[in-house]
């Protein structure tokens, strides 16, 4: 389901917080806050700025934590508006798919971690609907250079799993703006591709490398 950017009450006190760890308050602020504002740490980092007053509660989540923020030039613009649909489509973006790489963008901290239990956190600071898919990325591979099939996404084969749970863990219907989603993976020594596979959006610039290290 679509959380419209328009809804959103300038006057809404957001709060996000994490049992057995540290509580992000989001003051009444229009637009949220900037990067670097009070109150803008946390398990989703300094860009995490909801666009809703839903209110997630992530639970401390074992491991090592990759914070993700995940936003799209819509955030900019104050939405795209009805048009880009349920998944933010509406004909396809990058390479063929309407929309230039680059206005989409998916950031992740930190980059380099050592094999283990992995724990990725990702915060929807855009105003579409994302997720986030982790791929192994081949010897030699560059991050963003997958192929894409006629359906405008790239093949999850080999996924370690996904975060596309609107305030939850695990595969669901994807994380709506201003929302957050998990999930917790063992990772081996290699290297990672951290992807949206909503239709086009990787193409669009959502996705960003990890590499694991022993």
């Amino acid at each position: 389901m679509r959380t419209n950017i328009k809804t959103v009450l300038a006057s809404a006190a957001v709060v996000v917080s994490l049992a057995g760890g540290s509580t992000v308050a989001l003051a009444s602020m229009s637009g949220g806050f900037a990067p670097g504002s009070t109150g803008a740490s946390g398990p989703f980092g300094s860009a995490f700025r909801p666009r809703t007053s839903q209110a997630c509660t992530v639970p401390s989540p074992p491991g090592t934590v990759v914070n993700v923020t995940e936003t799209d030039i819509g955030a900019a613009m104050g939405g795209f508006g009805p048009m880009m649909g349920g998944s933010g489509y509406s004909g396809g973006y990058g390479r063929g798919y309407g929309m230039m790489r680059g206005a989409m963008r998916l950031q992740a901290s930190p980059t380099t971690l050592r094999a283990g239990t992995v724990s990725i956190a990702v915060a929807n600071d855009g105003s579409m609907t994302h997720e986030l898919v982790v791929l192994p990325l081949a010897d030699g591979a560059q991050a963003g250079a997958r192929p894409m099939g006629s359906d405008g996404k790239v093949s999850e084969n080999a996924s370690l799993g996904e975060a596309s749970a609107s305030c939850g863990a695990g595969a669901g219907d994807g994380i709506t703006a201003g929302s957050a989603g998990w999930v917790t993976v063992t990772m081996k020594p290699g290297r990672y591709e951290l992807v949206c596979n909503i239709r086009g959006h990787y193409a669009a610039g959502m996705y960003a490398e990890l590499d694991v290290t022993t």
